[in-house]
């Protein structure tokens, strides 16, 4: 339920399309719906602009499936992030008979480990979030940045292994750099490249630190103390491989 949804149903009850029993019906579940092993949010949206996002890892497939069938019934995005592809294909077939708009299918995103329903594609974001990663290994958490804004309402582009080891890879995208709203940067490693983003351009740059790296990298604790100690002023810091965070963050910023 997000306020476009309540002020639709409000003129449906208006134009007698809608009974004020069948209107109480659907908002029963608010502000939240008790399962058993979760209580879903369904408030909010209403409350954030963002509705609930299922963090999949550590569930059972049937707790998942039963999760992402009651939010999906809602008529909103889905997302479920850290899912694997089993917990996915539990979804998938669970999905097909509960859904009211039959055009729409979860998809499974390997990369960004999420699995993603989407109906609502109005563009909310203002602008472009762009998302960097220093290396090739850092794309999975990247992806993850990627597949939260996207599915958020925002413009997305991606740019990917432009690391400080060959910095002119990432001066030849200045232009993209420039046009950006906001920019999300993760780095493993020492953690350096946002700094370096940060230095060139005037908007917010969020910094993901990712467990890449070998053993004094201590699994992106190095690259998250780097970045929290960087220099240039516009840089925030979300967790270690939390590159969700960092897209809901940029989502909310680009609404703004």
């Amino acid at each position: 339920m997000n306020p476009e949804a309540l002020r639709k149903l409000f003129e449906q009850i208006k134009k007698r399309r809608l009974s004020p029993d069948d209107a109480v019906e659907r908002l029963r579940h608010m502000p939240f719906e008790d399962l058993g092993f979760a209580k879903l949010d369904h408030h909010r949206a209403l409350r954030q602009g963002m509705p609930e996002v299922i963090f999949a890892q550590g569930k059972t497939p049937s707790q998942l499936v039963g999760i992402f069938r009651r939010l999906a019934a809602h008529g909103g995005n889905v997302l479920a992030t850290r899912a694997t592809a089993e917990q996915y294909d539990a979804v998938a077939a669970a999905l097909p008979d509960n859904l009211s708009d039959k055009a729409a299918r979860a998809e499974y995103r390997p990369l960004a480990r999420a699995i993603v329903l989407k109906r609502d594609r109005k563009q909310r974001g203002k602008g472009v979030i762009v998302v960097v990663s220093a290396g090739t290994s850092d794309i999975p958490v990247a992806e993850e940045a990627v597949v939260t804004a996207e599915l958020m309402g925002n413009n997305v582009q991606h740019i990917y292994d432009v690391g400080v080891a060959g910095i002119h890879r990432l001066l030849a995208h200045r232009k993209a750099l420039a046009k950006a709203r906001v920019i999300v940067v993760c780095a493993g490693m020492e953690g350096a490249l946002p700094s370096v983003v940060g230095g060139l351009v005037g908007v917010p740059v969020i910094a993901v630190p990712t467990s890449v790296g070998y053993g004094a990298a201590f699994e992106g604790l190095a690259a998250l103390l780097g970045m929290m100690n960087s220099c240039a002023s516009n840089v925030s810091v979300v967790n270690i491989d939390n590159g969700f965070g960092a897209g809901y963050v940029a989502s909310l910023i680009n609404r703004r």
